[in-house]
């Protein structure tokens, strides 16, 4: 066991050698937000002019995904949940399988790329959600993508 899970698990128990019902939860809880922890995603995001058309209200985005297993286990991204925002506010969600037509597997210390777009109505917006993981010993988690925007040269005054 890590020293951080036992100082985790010595702080949570009522008595020692007996863990209380609450302490169990939270160390769940921890433990999870671990697993999240051992997963960093980062975008980078660009405007595709030569695919946009202002005067139609056709703004096009390209971003590239970097997904980094940090942990000791292999991870499987299983599905995703896109959150995308326009400059009017308009809200859609988009959930699937995979990425790009795979679900990667990522072993420690190695990453996964992929490039992808996104249309949008308005010359700015943003997107965030989350990839649903698998560890190779079964645990399932959430990991968050964190919110990147996506903004044309014409929204910038």
């Amino acid at each position: 066991m890590s020293l951080e899970k036992q100082k985790l698990k010595n702080n949570l128990t009522t008595n020692p050698g007996e863990p209380s019902v609450m302490a169990s939860e939270t160390q769940s809880k921890i433990e999870s937000q671990l697993k999240k922890n051992q997963i960093n995603v980062s975008a980078q995001a660009s405007y595709i002019a030569s695919e946009s058309n202002p005067e139609s209200c056709r703004f096009f985005f390209a971003y590239k995904m970097k997904i980094l297993n940090q942990g000791k286990l292999p991870a499987q991204l299983m599905s995703r949940h896109w959150i995308i925002t326009d400059g009017a506010g308009h809200v859609e969600e988009i959930r699937g399988a995979g990425v790009v037509g795979t679900q990667p597997r990522i072993l420690p210390g190695q990453h996964f790329e992929y490039e992808s777009a996104c249309p949008l109505t308005t010359a700015s917006g943003s997107m965030k959600g989350y990839y649903q993981m698998v560890l190779e010993d079964g645990d399932s988690f959430d990991v968050e993508i964190p919110e990147f925007y996506l903004i044309a040269p014409s929204a910038l005054h």
